[in-house]
């Protein structure tokens, strides 16, 4: 945990109601995690937030490469777009828990379609607990990473309550990290 002051008002999600905020600058907060482009931070009153990538400059940090940023390389395959988008995912984490949501088991199901000269991607994904504010956050950050990659035309990402997640969906590492065995 390293402790900054932001250097300039920036804004952010309250975690876990997914409330935007503005944080302002001078403000001490120590980021507890940054993971997958994103900051989690614990206030100087005592909630978390979220600060995106795009904003690490308010709290002295380098924004990281996304897919956008490789978006030049041209169309991939089918199998290789596939890969990328399951990539993408493992880049998204739960504010609150160091582990990404394809490990935590919260995506259930990745399907490309053939649309004109690309793919479209529907995503079905979940939360670890349905009332969580900050599934449309988790949302809409997946739809971002997926369409700036080569070859995705549309993505979708469909939040799903059914099945019910629960602790058994997470992978062997993500039960490792968390020490859950």
């Amino acid at each position: 945990m390293e402790i900054v002051n932001i250097t300039r008002p920036v804004e952010a999600i309250e975690i876990p109601f997914g409330t935007k905020v503005m944080l302002p600058a001078g403000a001490e907060v120590r980021i507890t995690q940054s993971l997958g482009g994103s900051f989690t931070v614990m206030t100087e009153d005592g909630y978390m937030a979220r600060i995106a990538d795009k904003d690490a400059d308010a709290l002295g940090k380098t924004p990281t490469k996304s897919a956008e940023a490789t978006a030049t390389e041209g169309p991939l395959t089918r199998e290789d777009l596939e890969k990328r988008v399951w990539g993408e995912l493992e880049t998204i984490f739960d504010p609150e828990i160091p582990v990404n949501v394809v490990d935590l088991g919260l995506v259930y199901e990745c399907t490309l379609s053939p649309l004109g000269d690309g793919f479209r991607v529907d995503i079905k994904m979940t939360l670890t607990a349905p009332g969580c504010g900050m599934g449309d956050i988790l949302k809409q950050e997946a739809e971002d990473k997926i369409r700036a990659l080569p070859g995705v035309k549309e993505a979708a990402v469909e939040m799903v309550m059914e099945p019910v997640w629960d602790p058994s969906r997470m992978s062997d590492a993500a039960r490792l990290q968390l020490n859950m065995y």
